[in-house]
């Protein structure tokens, strides 16, 4: 009676098995699609403005109806196959039913058993399948999260920032001397995006970096920063690599106002305390004012108690870097990185900012990142980075006298800006 009752487990097994094999393969289509329907959604929604301003939107619509249609061919496949097991399991719990019933009765006529053996087996045979019976009501549901687990588990096992050396050592008021030695760096090994860097930047000196869009420059900030790791070659913050520092003591001396500067929903005063949120509100303030920021802050309804939707998106680009500006003065960095910094200002409001940062510069070390070449005139030192390799080095005068790229570059420069004044 136990064997016939133990029938279905075999059974059961097989049938899970064949349709679980085709089912998760449907379920990981399915959320990939569903993926791809997702980011689709959010960069179209995200991106409005461009898709409205190049009339795209017949265009996204059908992407989204091309996206969604495979989602959905892919899914009802999933749902099918995993619906074909409650079914099967149903004749697979009556054939283990009329299994019991066949042999019990062939026992009973044998004067083996009684009747009411005969029904208590049957009875217990339900309750023995019916926990088979609840995972395959919810089959699918189980399928489709192990499917979606993976794609999350895929996430979570992307190796994160390696850890800081069991002997790192906290960067304490750092002085700035900064040395590039021998630095390469590639995203991929087989692809290098900077070669044998070389230079050193005294305490207290100002470092421009010039060259042509995808040069390099910005990645040699972010070796600074140990957003990335060098490839080979050592960079060396007051005679130390800074690999030998921990990442948070390295970042704290570092202020950085970058060309897409990036606000927090909150108000303009939390924004600008980003960086310090200690000070006060004079301190805030005096820092805006430094900006130029309080110009258009004062103009708000509610000034610095202001709130900011997503980004800043309702203030003006311009706008947005004056408080980042803001955020790098109130913060009072050892170390001044400058990626573009005043590329979203009107020349009158930027003649101003000149000024507010040639103030934090003093007796700090800065690097600046500028494609106009006006803002960087006055710098220490100048490189010209071209494919990943510094080419020319040395103060303004010095590179005009030179007559090599960054000559030409400069000359170009404002002959455009000549030819534009004049048309």
């Amino acid at each position: 009676m136990t064997l016939a009752s133990l029938i279905t487990v075999p059974l059961v097994y097989l049938l899970t098995r064949a349709i679980a094999k085709r089912t998760s393969v449907l379920f990981k289509n399915q959320q990939a699609q569903l993926g791809k329907l997702n980011g689709h959604i959010e960069e179209t929604i995200s991106g409005i403005q461009v898709v409205k301003a190049f009339n795209h939107e017949e265009k996204a619509i059908q992407e989204f109806e091309e996206v969604n249609t495979a989602l959905r061919k892919v899914g009802l496949k999933a749902q099918i196959f995993s619906g074909f097991l409650m079914p099967i399991m149903n004749v697979i719990n009556n054939i283990g039913f009329a299994a019991v019933a066949i042999v019990g009765g062939i026992l009973a006529v044998k004067s083996l058993i009684t009747v009411g053996v005969i029904a208590s087996f049957l009875s217990y045979s339900r309750q023995f399948v019916r926990p088979l019976n609840d995972l395959a009501n919810i089959f699918n549901v189980l399928q489709s999260g192990v499917a979606g687990a993976e794609r999350v588990f895929e996430i979570l096992d992307e190796q994160e920032e390696p850890k800081d050396l069991p002997n790192a050592v906290e960067l304490k008021n750092p002085k700035g001397h900064v040395v590039f030695k021998d630095v390469s760096f590639g995203y991929r090994s087989d692809v290098p995006i900077l070669r044998n860097i070389n230079f050193e930047s005294q305490v207290g000196e100002s470092t421009a970096l010039v060259g042509p869009t995808g040069a390099g420059k910005t990645t040699v900030v972010n070796l600074l920063t140990r957003f990335y790791d060098v490839t080979s070659g050592s960079i060396y913050i007051d005679g130390r690599d800074i690999r030998e520092y921990t990442r948070d003591s390295l970042r704290r001396c570092f202020g950085i106002v970058l060309q897409d500067t990036y606000l927090f929903s909150g108000t303009i005063k939390e924004n600008i305390m980003y960086g310090k949120p200690d000070a006060t509100d004079e301190e805030v303030k005096r820092a805006a004012a430094m900006a130029n920021a309080d110009v258009f802050i004062n103009r708000l309804p509610l000034k610095y108690d202001t709130m900011l939707s997503e980004n800043g998106g309702n203030l003006s680009q311009g706008q947005r870097q004056l408080l980042a500006i803001a955020r790098v003065i109130l913060s009072k960095p050892s170390l001044l990185i400058l990626d573009e910094a005043t590329s979203s200002i009107d020349t009158r409001t930027e003649l101003h900012i000149q000024e507010a940062l040639l103030n934090i510069m003093q007796g700090r070390t800065s690097f600046i990142i500028a494609h106009r070449l006006n803002t960087i005139r006055d710098a220490d030192s100048i490189m010209v980075v071209d494919y990943g390799e510094i080419i020319e080095k040395g103060n303004h005068d010095m590179l005009m006298e030179k007559q090599g790229r960054y000559y030409s570059m400069f000359f170009n420069q404002f002959k455009n800006i000549e030819n534009t004044v004049e048309s």
